[in-house]
């Protein structure tokens, strides 16, 4: 499936040493899972975790979900045998945690022969800083904001509204947005905090993300509502198209909607609106 048209509303983490959790993601409703090698899995689990993986992926059934591996970090001594004995299990993309800059991306390419997406943990002071650097290399294709571990990194208070962060969450999507790059929010850590999920993904849609990394299928409903197009948002798309086309072949007056002009910018984004609604719409 296309980048452009695929929907991120949802991306859960799936430890990638748990055979019943791998199974079960095959039937949740998430647009995306990580297979996690790294946070999820113990020192002592890592190697069995790399092959457990492996056969849950060639056997498949997870659908049109984007299918991302988290592998260590390369400077462990785990991450390079991750990409070795994964590299070829059918991934849409390797994750790298904790990347600090564009060097980290290339040393990742490299392992992987420079064909696969990769996408990238910003979850560092280094990370946020070199954002646009890091988003600019071709082969990145997404962001995953690590806001436990930037966090902790930045020595910064927990507070609903986010505000200590909100200049590193903010860097990262200009970042992203810059060079067309998906921007994934971080995690909840409340997940059975239903209220508190749908205040913080509605805070991470209108900041501008993509979706939101969740730790618990529990959190896939409601992060699918928050990031999904509104009935209103679609039907508002579709009156401005008609709107700009009718006078397009009339070729007279300014088209206006609800009291406001329409221009090719608002119809633009009403064609993303209305692509992302199909997207969803052909997931189920």
């Amino acid at each position: 499936m296309d980048d452009d048209f695929r929907p991120y509303r949802s991306v859960l983490y799936i430890p990638g040493s748990k055979d019943r959790a791998l199974d079960k993601a095959r039937g949740l409703a998430c647009d995306a899972i990580i297979f996690d090698l790294e946070d999820a899995v113990t020192p002592d689990a890592k190697d069995a975790a790399r092959e457990t993986l492996k056969a849950a992926l060639e056997q498949g059934g997870y659908g049109e979900r984007a299918r991302i591996i988290r592998i260590n970090g390369l400077d462990t001594d785990w991450g390079a045998d991750d990409v070795r004995a994964l590299r070829d299990a059918g991934a849409d993309a390797f994750l790298l945690p904790k990347v600090d800059s564009a060097k980290d991306i290339e040393a990742l390419d490299d392992l992987l022969g420079g064909e696969t997406a990769i996408w990238a943990m910003i979850e560092t002071p280094l990370g946020v800083l070199n954002a646009l650097e890091i988003a600019a290399h071709p082969r990145v294709t997404g962001f995953v904001a690590g806001t436990n571990d930037l966090a902790k990194e930045l020595n910064c208070r927990g507070r609903d509204d986010r505000l200590p962060m909100m200049f590193a969450l903010q860097q990262m999507l200009l970042a992203a947005r810059a060079h067309g790059v998906v921007c994934i929010d971080g995690v909840y850590n409340q997940y059975l905090d239903e209220e508190g999920l749908a205040a913080e993904c509605a805070q991470g849609r209108d900041l501008g993300f993509d979706g939101k990394t969740l730790i618990h299928p529990a959190q896939v409903e409601g992060a699918n509502r928050a990031f999904a197009p509104t009935e209103a948002e679609v039907e508002l798309a579709r009156r401005q198209i008609a709107a700009l086309e009718e006078i397009e072949r009339t070729g007279q007056g300014v088209a206006v909607v609800d009291g406001k002009i329409v221009e090719n910018l608002h119809v633009e984004t009403a064609k993303k609106t209305l692509a992302k609604s199909e997207a969803i719409a052909r997931r189920g």
